[in-house]
């Protein structure tokens, strides 16, 4: 019986470790974005960077160790299921309660590493990462200020610079500075400067040191007294409000962060709800303790699963996945809405899953409807994953590849391609890339619905509306894991041909490595330019969709697709002569296309020295002259640092201002939500405005970028498969997730240096996939042809 033991022990492991791996990456994949940016932009060290992977880890793991145990049981018992080997061991003496004590070793062991785990490290490491963030409120401001960009993240002023430069330790250099003081938004404080030496001066604050400038200032109650006093040299602090992007914890890890101790004292009191601690004290236990519950239902189902083998197992996985979760937060949703107790909200799925369990171990002990079902349940799935395996044999005999048949297009385009051992190649590739897809966007809908129930509970949000949501999220969760499905199938097909040995048989008829690859590197270019054209047609819509209706399910107003606030901008390029233009105002209206509290700031082109100054409490737009009509208002002309004309008038045009009303009406949109031409034609209008498009327009690049990705893991993968596949799935899906994070991360990486303006955007964008490519095409090379 210790064969048995080590033998089935083994299995199981390997697949949970397998399992264990990919649930959580999948759900760090989604906080990768912020820690780089944090790295990018100085805040945190790579040392810290570690540490808060550390912090996070803790709370992936209360979620994935239970998930992994009912992957391992499932997978592992189903091959053996698969293969007879059930049947063998069940021969020789080993029943259904010996299956049950020697995988109960391994789920016991889980279950004690989860609730130590649940119980000390989780609760510390998100202290650990409230800790970090405090303390990172007090690290030194950096602000990044993009040329001719409005920056208004300044406390109560808005940043116009014409040029940056960088300076030593940190500090940076700015030329021709416009500096508007709003703390009173009617009649700002204006400050012009040819430069400006910026350092940090605490936490919080960055202190600026201007050079040859002056100060504008008009009396409240009488706009006939201006002010103008010029300086060589003067100080001033500025405020800043990035501290708040170290923030990365979720709004319920104060209550997660509480000690055992801690959390029992906070339920002793009676001056306050203690209903949200009750259900965080029953939490820590009920997540470890479905270790055991699912070895309960996972061992029966296991060994049933006579002959649909991992794949069903997969299947019958990824549902039982889904309906403990769900039932899980259904029971946390009435327990947060004091509908039932907590004690039943939370242990309800452990108790539903326990005694479906239970039966199913009695049923598969003495046979019965229940054992009857599940064993009718493999048996459709074993149907399905074996018609799929005769379509697999079905190209070297008839010559077809999805019902398409491939020895007419040979024979109509005169062609040696695909061969039949192409067409079998691909085939296998096909049918892994589709199976791993469908896998990850169950895993991922199943993860959404995890974190939105909490809204759905309590706003009540209409099961049809949530529906709704994860239906149109599909296109968005399709475009964001085919590269890494790509990778995935390229590994498990070409490992599963190494191992066979199918590969050197292939070898053996005279094909070259490089011969047999072509045909799936050809697939991989071809879902490339389709996920190019699924960007260009259907995301976008879909992206707006689901955005909408993830607004309806948080109760949060809709994002307004038109904003026409944005109250500063530049005026239209014009040529060289032209003066530089600059508009604030308070109120603008695109249904009349009227102003309130319109000031226009123009400058002498190449000085920057301000030569006129108009204010009207209200502009509309004349269409049959053509013009704006300026009402009740006046209009100052500057000679170097003295005033030389001023004019008030009831009524004005300025014909010189050509800017019209489709100008100010800008939309405001996420590079998501667009094509590449429509973010170009985007882009382009907010960079002639003057807003920040530095973020837009590493995104537009990528939008050609990221799908080539899909083809560049592909030729990574290669030469990685043909040294995994004789280590096992185990070690493949390994050497996916580890090629996975380390191009995610260099992603991000670039990305943010992108973001930051530290990279131009092609850069940013196109990095990535040439040092993927590089590496992927010296791995091949070496590789034995």
């Amino acid at each position: 019986m210790r064969i048995f033991t080590r033998y089935i022990l083994r299995e199981v492991i390997a697949y949970s470790l397998l399992g264990g791996v990919l649930f959580t990456f999948i759900l760090f994949m989604r906080y990768l974005l912020p820690l780089m940016e944090l790295a990018v932009r100085g805040i945190a060290t790579p040392a810290d960077i570690v540490r808060l992977i550390g912090y996070l880890l803790p709370g992936f793991l209360t979620l994935t160790i239970p998930m992994a145990v009912l992957v391992g049981i499932l997978l592992g018992l189903s091959r053996l299921a698969a293969d007879s080997e059930i049947t063998a061991m069940r021969a020789s003496g080993l029943g259904i309660m010996g299956f049950l004590r020697i995988v109960s070793i391994f789920s016991v062991t889980c279950w004690a590493g989860g609730l130590f785990n649940s119980l000390y490290v989780a609760p510390r490491a998100a202290q650990a990462l409230l800790d970090y963030e405090e303390l990172s409120k007090t690290s030194q401001a950096t602000v990044q200020v993009e040329p001719r960009v409005f920056y208004a993240d300044l406390k109560n002023f808005v940043l116009y610079v014409q040029d940056t430069l960088p300076g030593m330790d940190g500090s940076a250099i700015w030329r021709n500075v416009f500096l508007a003081d709003l703390s009173k938004p009617d009649n700002p404080h204006i400050i012009t400067s040819r430069e400006a030496m910026v350092t940090s001066d605490g936490p919080h604050a960055l202190r600026l040191e201007l050079n040859n400038g002056s100060r504008h200032d008009i009396a409240v109650n009488n706009p006939a007294e201006y002010d103008i006093s010029t300086f060589l040299d003067t100080e001033m602090p500025v405020q800043t409000g990035q501290q708040e992007d170290s923030h990365i914890s979720r709004l319920d890890t104060p209550i997660q962060a509480l000690t055992m101790r801690e959390l029992i004292d906070h339920i002793k009191a009676r001056d306050r709800d203690t209903r949200l601690y009750t259900i965080e004290l029953h939490r820590r236990f009920a997540f470890p303790t479905a270790c055991l519950v699912l070895m309960l239902v996972g061992v029966p189902l296991g060994m049933s699963s006579r002959r649909g083998g991992k794949g069903a197992g997969f299947v019958v996985t990824l549902g039982l996945v889904f309906a403990y979760y769900f039932v899980w937060i259904i029971g946390l949703g009435l327990a947060r809405q004091n509908k039932i107790p907590a004690v039943l909200g939370i242990w309800g799925a452990n108790i539903v899953f326990a005694a479906a369990g239970l039966l199913l171990i009695q049923q598969m002990s003495s046979g019965g409807a229940a054992l009857d079902f599940a064993a009718r349940t493999g048996t459709r799935f074993a149907q399905f994953f074996e018609r799929i395996a005769r379509r697999r044999r079905e190209p070297a005999h008839n010559g077809h590849i999805g019902g398409f048949n491939m020895r007419w297009l040979r024979q109509a385009l005169r062609i040696n391609f695909p061969l039949i051992l192409d067409e079998y190649v691909m085939g296998s590739f096909l049918r892994n890339f589709v199976l791993v897809l469908t896998t990850f966007t169950v895993l991922f809908q199943i993860f959404t619905f995890f974190e939105l129930i909490g809204d759905i509970v309590k706003y009540k949000t209409p099961l049809v509306t949530v529906g709704a949501y994860l239906f149109n999220l599909i296109p968005f969760i399709l475009y964001n894991v085919t590269p890494l499905c790509s990778l995935i199938a390229v590994l498990i097909t070409f490992g599963s041909l190494s191992r066979s040995s199918e590969l050197t048989a292939m070898k053996a008829t005279g094909m070259s490595l490089y011969r047999i690859i072509a045909p799936v590197l050809l697939l991989t270019a071809i879902i490339a330019a389709a996920l190019f054209a699924f960007d260009e047609g259907i995301l976008p819509s879909a992206n707006r969709r689901q955005e909408a209706l993830l607004s309806t399910i948080k109760s949060r107003p809709a994002q307004t697709f038109l904003r026409s606030g944005r109250q500063w901008m530049s005026g239209q390029a014009g040529d060289q002569a032209e003066p530089t233009r600059i508009f604030y105002y308070q109120y603008f209206n695109p249904d009349k296309d009227a102003f309130a509290n319109l000031t226009v700031f123009e400058f002498q082109p190449g000085s920057f020295a301000l030569t006129r100054r108009i204010f009207a409490e209200g502009a509309h737009w004349n269409d049959r002259a053509n013009r704006w009509d300026f009402e009740n208002g006046w209009e100052r002309t500057f000679n170097g640092e003295a005033v030389a004309g001023y004019k008030p008038f009831t009524l004005s045009t300025f014909p010189e201002i050509h800017e019209q009303p489709s100008y100010f009406k800008k939309e405001v949109r996420q590079s998501q939500e667009m094509n590449y031409s429509e973010l170009s034609s985007y882009i382009s209008d907010l960079r002639q405005s003057g807003f920040d498009t530095v973020r837009l327009r590493v995104q537009l690049n990528r939008k050609i970028a990221y799908p080539l990705v899909t083809l560049i893991l592909a030729l990574v993968a290669v030469p990685l498969s043909l040294t995994a596949g004789k280590r096992g799935s185990v070690a493949g899906m390994g050497a996916a997730v580890g090629v996975a994070i380390a191009f995610w991360v260099v992603a991000a990486i670039f990305e943010n240096l992108g973001d930051v303006n530290s990279l131009p955007a092609v850069l940013a964008a196109w990095s990535p996939d040439v040092l993927f490519a590089i590496a992927g095409s010296y791995l091949l090379l070496r590789t034995p042809t």
